[in-house]
């Protein structure tokens, strides 16, 4: 890999990461063209995820604080229940990477006609939002735990974890501020987690590292899209604007889909 491939899978990661396009099913495409195999080398893929992690503390850093200072005062209080449906919404998720996790790593096969299917759901999703009717409601505990299953069905390529969640949220009549932040809130944890199990069940001598400079130059890229797009994304919601990413997830899967023949 070199640093032009690293700039431009950098910058897919951290935009899609945030947008509601689906980073896997960008980051699988953009394979494809590159002739890139980025998910067999394990320290570009945990450099640009830990790049989106501190995008995302970085915006969030404040809320952050305040849950932890909040949580550390051993009170049943507002903010520990909020870091409660957090846990409450990684439930499904864990089981499916407890349980799943070769059948959800047999999906990134570089099968282009099945991430334009995805994309084309993940379109039907978005758009349908336009009919959610916002009943300001705070995020009960089933409402997490439903969010947290629509975050585990995103590990499928194609299937926007942004989107998914987002959507899900506003089906369920949630506030859209509240649903985009605790959208992006809840990941946190798993891709840490994820990110750390996959290095300590690493074989290190095994592995041809990518070389520092495209280590930095991804990292760059994807932390600095990260944090455009986080910041992006949540005026998106809050503007109800989500059609456009359902128009452009519907394109871009009707193209995999042409170009998969």
């Amino acid at each position: 890999m070199d640093w032009i491939e690293a700039l431009i899978l950098g910058i897919i990661q951290g935009l899609t990461e945030f947008l509601p396009v689906s980073s896997s099913g960008h980051l699988e495409l953009g394979k494809q063209i590159l002739g890139v195999e980025y998910s067999e080398n394990l320290t570009f893929t945990v450099v640009v995820h830990g790049a989106t992690v501190l995008s995302t503390i970085i915006v969030f850093w404040k809320t952050i604080i305040e849950l932890i200072k909040d949580f550390f005062k051993f009170q049943w209080n507002e903010s520990t229940h909020y870091i409660f449906k957090i846990f409450v919404s990684m439930i499904p998720v864990l089981i499916l990477g407890l349980f799943f996790k070769d059948q959800v790593e047999s999906m990134f096969s570089g099968n282009i006609f099945f991430v334009g299917l995805m994309l084309l759901v993940t379109s039907g999703l978005l758009a349908f939002t336009y009919y959610a009717k916002e009943k300001q409601k705070d995020i009960s505990y089933n409402n997490a735990f439903v969010i947290g299953i629509a975050q585990a069905l995103a590990v499928i390529p194609g299937i926007s974890r942004s989107g998914a969640t987002i959507a899900t949220g506003l089906y369920l009549g949630n506030k859209k501020e509240k649903v985009a932040r605790f959208s992006f809130l809840m990941v946190l944890i798993p891709i840490i987690g994820a990110n750390a199990k996959d290095l300590l069940d690493f074989d290190f001598s095994a592995q041809n590292t990518v070389s520092i400079t495209p280590l930095v130059v991804g990292f760059l890229a994807a932390f600095i899209s990260g944090l455009l797009a986080c910041s992006w994304m949540l005026k998106i919601v809050k503007r109800g604007k989500l059609i456009y990413f359902a128009i452009y997830c519907f394109i871009v899967g009707a193209i995999a889909i042409l170009f998969s023949f």
